[in-house]
């Protein structure tokens, strides 16, 4: 394997590559001796014939393991010249060097045996078109190969034996620190760190939304703990603007409800578009998990409020078919989420109609009736979810008082809690003043630089204490005043008569849906239109049924019906046109009546009639404006015409059709024109603001908008275009 005479005169002719790589940057960091060893092969190949100039070193895959070629540049580079015959030999410390795994390691013999190329280690030198050379060097790639499975195979063990005790020190999340003994987790030595997790707890046991949390979290103007440092021990914490995502970590972990846990997540390769190999994290079900430990150590809750508090966040996502689910939403539609269709068992879904937005209840199943697909149910709500309401008050008004009394002492705890929040702040920030105090006062006067620099520190933590201990000031001066025993009383008077806190106007539709999901799991709806009423089965928690029967209009047999597009065309053109122009309208787009027969003015005046459709009046004064055309409208406004149609269908600006498909028509008045500003006054706030400080979605505030109950301005140019809306700040008292 030594022998010279494979070393020949055809491979001194080639360079002499020497291939160095170390597995981790902690190796190169530490191993020295290695590293020193590998670029010691140059003399090797100088020794073997080869001069200085011809020795090249690949050292580019240092720090990068040599299990597959994924980011090795350095070996991608020697294959490549091997390939292209520039290689008369490639030396490394061992096969493990070059690669350990059999199809990279095979892949480079086939192509040193085909290209004439030697391969050198510390042992000799192998010629690979040689069978006893191929063979023993396939010996050693699967040997090397073999040795990095038990290796792996040995530290994963030994992981996957001492977590299987709940003694492996692995990251934990903030709040909590390892203890001095085998797997003791202890709660964070700081007060106001594990304040900031237990109120993320209590208001998630009140709102049952993360958003809401992260709303209250926000509004209320506190901070929350970030910790980045390494597991083991307790390191700086960093107080921070509380994120949507921090408190969802937070209310999902669940080392929170003292267990410990690992395995919860595999790594799995796969190909992607481009041919390459990679790696994903795949999350696995709890079922799936390699340790769970219950009780392990102290939580901030117990399990089976872990377990609650997952099912609801489960629940407020958007629900599957045939799933019930969906987060409490701002829409008046009470039984949303928790109605189900009593015919095929889908989940019914909302709509609102009218001009008062009347919620009403459909199943998407369709069926196909005549040749046409219709809803296999369609109901208006308004008479079903009286039923159920009158249902729930029933059954919840022998404790109605007794729930007064808590909602009082929840007042009362909820106030309490954002001010032992803020005291603890205040006296984080303190502290954080005293010992930029002291950093400062021990440095020496001459030193300057530093003398600058801490007393700039200093005065920012003051300055931070003085923000702190006013926002408390402020806070303490707003509790909640004392109930009175009048007060009570006649609180408690509401609570024997629960309808009318049900019916005020300070309880909100989303409070009238949590309420109702507090006792109240499914109702399933059976329609039956022909019998006259519906049947309602009220699913209560805890397993008791409850059944009603609510009248609803019946089907009534009908005869030839008008089409339904020429009722909606018909009070459009009776706003433009009298009778006789509207008949000759519809027989030139060649429309019949219900008999089959063309319109006339008499038709046309019984129909309108019928529906109480007005008839034509002429103005006396033409209208203000000019009407245009929706290119016209977007040149006048100095706008897009997508956002033309936009405001268009948001009700922002008004418009004019004569028939269904026919071009949009836009007056432009000086109302409108006094809505499209250039810049809008400070009082108008963007749609993420206006959102936020009213707590509903961009949905509601643009029904709000169109029913003229909020003003809206455009701002149609500079980098802060778009809508803007007046928002006036209202704050309700309760029952008033």
């Amino acid at each position: 394997m030594t022998d010279p005479y494979k070393v020949k005169i055809s491979h001194i002719q080639r360079a002499a590559y020497v291939y160095i790589r170390q597995s981790t940057p902690g190796q190169v960091e530490h191993n020295r001796e290695s590293t020193a060893r590998q670029y010691a092969l140059a003399d090797r190949a100088c020794q073997l014939g080869w001069s200085k100039e011809q020795v090249v070193i690949v050292d580019e895959d240092l720090g990068l393991s040599g299990s597959s070629t994924d980011k090795r540049s350095g070996f991608a580079r020697l294959t490549r010249e091997v390939a292209l015959t520039h290689v008369g030999i490639v030396l490394g410390l061992e096969v493990s060097r070059l690669a350990r795994n059999n199809a990279d390691w095979y892949r480079l013999l086939e192509l040193c045996g085909v290209t004439d190329t030697l391969i050198g280690d510390n042992d000799g030198v192998y010629h690979p078109a040689l069978f006893n050379d191929r063979l023993l060097l396939g010996l050693k790639g699967a040997m090397s190969e073999a040795e990095l499975h038990v290796i792996r195979a040995r530290l994963d063990g030994g992981i996957r034996n001492k977590a299987a005790r709940g003694e492996l020190r692995r990251g934990l999340p903030v709040g909590l620190v390892w203890g001095e003994q085998d797997g003791e987790v202890l709660f964070h030595p700081d007060e106001a760190v594990t304040g900031a997790i237990r109120t993320a707890f209590e208001r998630f046991a009140e709102f049952g939304s993360a958003r809401r949390v992260w709303l209250w979290f926000r509004s209320e103007g506190l901070s929350f703990p970030l910790q980045t440092t390494p597991a083991g021990m307790p390191g700086p914490i960093r107080w921070v603007t509380p994120t949507y995502h921090a408190l969802h970590q937070v209310l999902t972990n669940p080392v929170y409800a003292g267990a410990y846990t690992y395995g919860k997540t595999r790594f799995e390769r796969y190909i992607d578009e481009q041919g390459a190999v990679r790696k994903r994290v795949r999350h696995l079900p709890m079922e799936q998990w390699a340790v769970l430990i219950q009780d392990h150590h102290p939580g901030f809750i117990d399990w089976a409020t872990y377990q609650a508090n997952q099912a609801r966040l489960d629940s407020n996502t958007r629900p599957q078919p045939h799933q019930a689910g969906g987060a409490v939403k701002e829409g008046s539609a009470l039984l949303q989420g928790i109605v189900a269709c009593g015919h095929c068992g889908r989940r019914l879904m909302t709509h609102y109609r009218g001009r008062n937005s009347t919620p009403g209840y459909h199943c998407a199943g369709k069926d196909l009736v005549n040749g046409r697909g219709v809803y296999c149910l369609n109901v208006g709500g308004l008479a079903i979810e009286q039923a159920v309401a009158d249902a729930f008050l029933e059954a919840i008004t022998p404790g109605a008082i007794e729930a007064v009394r808590l909602s009082i002492g929840q007042l009362q705890a909820n106030h309490d809690g954002t001010l032992s929040q803020w005291r603890l702040e205040v006296e984080r920030a303190r502290y954080e003043a005293e010992r930029a105090e002291r950093r400062y006062r021990t440095v020496e006067p001459e030193n300057r630089l530093v003398a600058r620099g801490l007393e700039t520190e200093w005065e920012n933590r003051l300055r931070d204490l003085s923000k702190a201990e006013m926002e408390l000031r402020r806070r303490e001066q707003q509790r909640p005043t004392t109930i009175s025993p009048e007060q009570f009383q006649r609180m408690q008077m509401l609570g024997s008569d629960i309808r009318q806190v049900w019916t005020a106007t300070t309880t909100t539709d989303r409070d009238r849906k949590e309420l109702l999901r507090t006792l109240l799991e499914e109702v399933i709806l059976n329609l039956k239109r022909a019998e006259g009423h519906a049947h309602l089965t009220l699913r209560w928690r805890g397993g008791a049924f409850t059944t009603l029967d609510v009248p609803v209009p019946r089907f009534k047999p009908m005869g030839p019906r008008t089409d339904e597009d020429i009722l909606s065309l018909l009070p459009r053109l009776a706003a433009l046109y009298p009778d006789e122009v509207i008949a000759g309208i519809l027989n030139r787009q060649g429309r019949t009546t219900a008999t089959g027969e063309r319109f006339t003015a008499n038709q046309v005046g019984s129909l309108r009639r019928y529906r109480k459709i007005p008839r034509f009046q002429p103005l006396a004064e033409p209208p203000s404006g000019e009407l245009v055309s929706i290119r016209k409208a977007a040149q006048i406004l100095g706008m897009n015409t997508s956002s033309i149609h936009r405001w268009l269908a948001d009700g922002f600006i008004a418009g004019e059709q004569v028939t269904p498909g026919a071009p949009w028509q836009i007056r432009i008045t000086e109302e409108v024109r006094a809505r499209v500003v250039p810049e809008a006054p400070p009082e108008y706030l963007p749609m993420l603001e206006a959102t936020l400080k009213l707590g509903v979605s961009r949905q509601t505030v643009l029904q709000r908008v169109k029913r003229g109950e909020l003003d809206a301005l455009l701002v149609r140019q500079g980098r802060r275009k778009g809508l803007r809306i007046k928002v006036v700040d209202q704050q309700p008292q309760l029952f008033q």
